[in-house]
C-alpha cells in the first residue's frame, strides 16, 4: 500500500506541475527546451528542401567586400545597385535588410561646402563650380533619386537603450478598436535617413525574436511605437508586392472589436481584390518562420556580380528581391533551428514565401486546453490503468501511447501548418514510465558516485559537484560543440632535459605542471593531457559556459603570472627557469570519450583544436607569451587584446588574424591603453601601404621598449619591404609560416 502511496503520489505531482506549465501559469525550462528541440527536429524533418524560385538574394558577401571595399558602401555605389536591379536586372520589388542612419560624407562634398562657407565663400567661380558638381558629389541625394518611384522597402530596427535616429515610414492605418496592446512596444529606433525613407515605396522593422536557447524560430510581424502599430520588412515587402492592401487583426471573432474580452490575437489578415490572405501568428504577433531547408535554400547573387554586370537576366527577372549579407564581419548570422550561422536575410526570404504561399505555422488559440485535455487522459491512464506489474505490457502500453502522439502531432504539422507542442505529453509518458519502473532503482549516491567516476580525472571536484546536480545533461558521447582550447609548451626544454639528472628533470616537471594546473582548474577547465611538457586544455564542456574563451584567456594569463613565483622556487633548488609559450583558439570542435577498446581519453579534435596548437608554436616567433586566434579574441571582448598579425599557418589556405591578450580592459593601464592604441594605428598604416609612417610609429614604439622582440621584428619587417620597393599588386600584408 505505502509503495502504491508513492507511486501514485509521484506520478499525481508530475501531471500536476506539467499541467500548471501547459495551462501557462508559469514556464518550466526544460520542457521549453524540448519543446524547442522537438521543434526544429520536427522542422527539419519535413522542410521541402527545395529551392524556392520567387525569391532572390542579393549578397553583400565576402566577394562583394573585396571587389568593391569594405562596409559601408558609399550611396552612390548603393543607388547604382538599385539602379541596376531595377533597369538591368528587373527585379519586381527589392528590400533591404539593412539601415543607413548616417549621412554619407565620403564624396568630399562636406568639406568643399565648408570651404564655400569660408575662405572662398567670396569666389563666385568656386561657387559656380561647386553647384556644378553637387549633383555628382551628393551621394546621398543620388541614393535618394535612386530609391523614388521603385519599389523598394527599407528595413530598420527597434531598440530598448537607443535613442530615435532617421525616419520611420507611416505607420499602419489598423480599423478603429484594432487591439493592438499585446504587440511589443519599443522605445526607440534606428531608421533610415529621411530623404531615403521618402523616397522609398515603404519601410519594416527587421528586429528578430530570439528565443531563450539563442535561436530564431519566429518573427514579429507588428510592433508598437509612440502608440502607432509598424510592420516588419516582411510584411511590408508582402504587401508592397500585393498593392498595399488594408490590414485588420483577427482575434478568433473575424475582426478585433467583436472579440471577448482578453481574447488572444491569432492572424493578420490582409484585404486584397482576389481575397483575403490570412498569416497566424502569436499573442505578440510574432509569426513563425517556415524554414525552407539549411542556408542558401534561396537564389543568391553577389552583389559584386549585380555591380559589374555579370548576373544572367533570368536570374532575378520578375523577383522579389532582399538586399543583406552573409558576410561574418557583418553580424547578421543568426542561430536558428536549421543552422548555427544561418544569414539573417533568409530568414526575411523564409518568412515572405510562407506568407505568400500560405505555409506558416501556427498554434491555435484553444492550444493550452488542448494541452491540458491530452495531458489529463494520457496522465489518468498512466497512472492508474496501465498495468504496472507487468513489465512486458507497461513498456509496450507506454510504447504505443507515445507513438500515438508524436504521430498525431506530426500529422497535424504536416497537413494543417499547427505547431502544437508535445514535449510535455511526451515528459508525463516517459516521465511516469521511468517513475514506475525504476522507483526503488537508483539512489542520489549511486548516480553521483558513478558521475565523479565518469568526469573526476578530467574536471576539478567542485565541477564534478554541480554537474552530479544534473547529471542528465552530460555525457561521455561525442558532439559537436564551440569550445575554446588552450596549449602550453615550455621554450627549450630539449636543453634543459639534457642539463638534468632524470630524478631532477621528474621533480622539476611535477613542480611545472603542478603549478599550471592550479590555474587551469582555477578557472574551471577541463584538463585533457599532458604531452611531455606540453598541457592541453579546454572549456566549455562536459560543464557549458558561455564565458568559456574568457576562461580560457585568463588562464593563460594566469600561468604567465604563476611562472615567477614558480622559477625563483626553481632557482633556490639550483634548477634553470622556465619560459612557456600558449596557444588559445575558439571555433567548433567534436568533443567526448576518444581512443580504443584499451584505453580512451575525454578530449578534442578538429581543425580549430589544430590551429590551437599551431599558434602557440608561433608565440616564440612574435616574442610574446600568448597567441590566440580572432574567433577568442571576438568570443572574449571584456579582455584587452594587441593584434599581431594576419597569418597563414601551415596547412591552411585562408589567413587568419591572431592576436595577443593583455588583461582585462577594464583594468588596463593607460600606459598601456596608449601604447595599444599607437601600434594599431601603425598596423592600420602598414596594411594602407603607408609604410613610410608605419616605420615610424614602430620606431617609435621600439624606441620606448627597447628590449620587445615583436617590435623589433616589425620594424625589420616594414625595412624590408621599403628596402624592396613597391610590392606585388596583390599584396595582402599577410605572413606565411612554412612549417608547423
Amino acid at each position: 500500500m505505502k509503495r502504491r502511496v508513492l507511486r501514485w503520489g509521484g506520478g499525481i505531482a508530475l501531471l500536476l506541475v506539467l499541467l500548471g506549465h501547459a495551462a501557462g501559469y508559469y514556464p518550466l525550462w526544460f520542457v521549453d527546451s524540448f519543446d524547442n528541440l522537438i521543434y526544429d527536429t520536427r522542422l527539419r524533418m519535413t522542410m521541402p528542401g527545395t529551392p524556392a524560385d520567387q525569391i532572390a538574394i542579393v549578397d553583400i558577401d565576402e566577394k562583394s567586400l573585396a571587389e568593391v571595399g569594405r562596409w559601408p558602401w558609399s550611396r552612390d555605389r548603393m543607388a547604382e545597385l538599385v539602379g541596376k536591379l531595377f533597369d538591368r536586372d528587373g527585379a519586381a520589388l527589392v528590400g533591404f535588410d539593412i539601415v543607413m542612419p548616417e549621412p554619407d560624407h565620403s564624396s568630399g562634398l562636406a568639406s568643399l561646402d565648408a570651404l564655400a562657407r569660408g575662405p572662398l565663400q567670396r569666389d563666385a567661380a568656386y561657387r559656380s563650380a561647386l553647384d556644378g558638381l553637387r549633383g555628382r558629389l551628393d551621394y546621398d541625394a543620388r541614393f535618394a533619386r535612386a530609391l523614388d518611384g521603385k519599389p523598394v522597402v527599407l528595413g530598420y530596427y527597434f531598440g530598448v537603450g537607443a535613442a530615435p535616429s532617421g525616419l520611420l515610414p507611416a505607420p499602419l492605418a489598423l480599423p478603429a478598436g484594432a487591439g493592438a496592446s499585446a504587440l511589443a512596444d519599443w522605445p526607440g529606433y534606428g531608421a533610415n535617413l529621411p530623404a531615403f525613407q521618402r523616397a522609398a515605396a515603404d519601410g519594416g522593422f527587421f528586429n528578430p525574436v530570439v528565443d531563450f536557447d539563442g535561436s530564431v524560430r519566429r518573427v514579429a510581424l507588428l510592433a508598437r511605437h509612440g502608440g502607432q502599430v509598424y510592420e516588419s520588412l516582411s510584411l511590408a515587402m508582402v504587401r508592397a508586392l500585393l498593392g498595399e492592401p488594408a490590414v485588420s487583426l483577427d482575434y478568433g471573432a473575424g475582426d478585433a472589436s467583436k472579440a471577448a474580452p482578453g481574447a488572444a490575437l491569432e492572424a493578420i489578415e490582409l484585404k486584397t481584390p482576389g481575397g483575403t490572405l490570412r498569416i497566424p501568428v502569436d499573442a505578440h504577433g510574432a509569426a513563425l518562420v517556415p524554414y525552407r531547408g539549411y542556408a542558401r535554400s534561396f537564389r543568391y547573387v553577389s552583389a559584386s556580380d549585380v555591380l559589374a554586370d555579370r548576373v544572367p537576366p533570368s536570374q532575378l527577372q520578375g523577383r522579389i528581391v532582399l538586399v543583406g549579407t552573409s558576410a561574418p564581419g557583418l553580424v547578421d548570422l543568426r542561430s536558428t533551428p536549421v543552422g548555427r550561422a544561418y544569414p539573417g536575410v533568409e530568414i526575411h526570404a523564409n518568412l515572405i514565401e510562407g506568407m505568400l504561399d500560405g505555409t506558416v505555422p501556427h498554434a491555435p488559440g484553444y492550444t493550452n486546453a488542448a494541452q491540458v485535455v491530452a495531458l489529463l487522459l494520457a496522465g489518468m491512464l498512466m497512472i492508474f490503468a496501465f498495468p504496472w506489474r507487468r513489465p512486458l505490457l507497461a513498456t509496450l502500453a507506454s510504447a504505443l501511447l507515445l507513438a500515438a502522439l508524436v504521430a498525431g502531432d506530426l500529422a497535424l504539422w504536416r497537413y494543417a501548418n499547427w505547431a502544437l507542442p508535445l514535449a510535455s505529453a511526451v515528459v508525463l509518458t516517459v516521465g511516469l514510465f521511468v517513475w514506475n519502473m525504476s522507483l526503488g532503482y537508483f539512489t542520489e549516491y549511486r548516480t553521483r558516485r558513478q558521475f565523479a567516476d565518469l568526469f573526476g580525472q578530467y574536471v576539478p571536484p567542485e565541477l564534478v559537484a554541480e554537474m552530479s546536480r544534473q547529471p542528465d545533461r552530460y555525457s561521455m558521447q561525442g558532439r559537436r560543440a564551440e569550445l575554446t582550447v588552450l596549449f602550453s609548451d615550455v621554450r627549450g626544454f630539449t636543453t634543459i632535459s639534457e642539463g638534468l639528472e632524470p630524478e631532477a628533470l621528474a621533480h622539476l616537471m611535477n613542480e611545472y605542471l603542478d603549478a599550471m594546473t592550479a590555474v587551469v582548474r582555477q578557472q574551471r577547465g577541463t584538463l585533457d593531457k599532458y604531452i611531455g611538457d606540453a598541457i592541453m586544455a579546454f572549456w566549455g564542456a562536459p560543464l557549458a559556459s558561455d564565458a568559456h574563451a574568457r576562461d580560457a584567456v585568463l588562464t593563460a594569463l594566469g600561468m604567465q603570472a604563476a611562472l615567477p613565483a614558480l622559477n625563483r622556487r626553481l632557482a633556490a633548488r639550483g634548477w634553470p627557469e622556465l619560459e612557456i609559450g600558449v596557444g588559445l583558439n575558439t571555433g567548433p570542435m567534436t568533443v567526448g570519450d576518444m581512443g580504443s577498446a584499451v584505453r580512451k581519453a575525454y578530449t578534442v579534435i578538429g581543425d580549430a583544436v589544430n590551429l590551437a596548437a599551431r599558434l602557440e608554436g608561433v608565440t616564440k616567433f612574435y616574442g610574446v607569451g600568448i597567441v590566440a586566434g580572432e574567433a577568442t579574441r571576438a568570443a572574449a571582448p571584456e579582455i584587452a587584446w594587441r593584434e599581431l598579425d594576419l597569418v597563414r599557418v601551415k596547412g591552411k589556405s585562408e589567413p587568419v588574424a591572431i592576436y595577443e591578450p593583455l588583461g582585462e580592459a577594464a583594468a588596463l593601464a593607460p600606459a598601456v591603453r596608449d601604447e595599444l592604441e599607437r601600434w594599431h594605428g601603425a598596423l592600420e598604416r602598414y596594411r594602407a601601404r603607408d609604410w613610410q609612417g608605419a616605420a615610424g610609429c614602430v620606431a617609435e614604439l621600439a624606441a620606448a621598449h627597447p628590449a620587445s622582440r615583436f617590435y623589433a621584428l616589425w620594424r625589420e619587417r616594414i625595412a624590408a619591404l621599403l628596402n624592396a620597393g613597391e610590392p606585388a599588386p596583390d599584396w595582402d600584408g599577410v605572413h606565411l609560416f612554412e612549417t608547423k
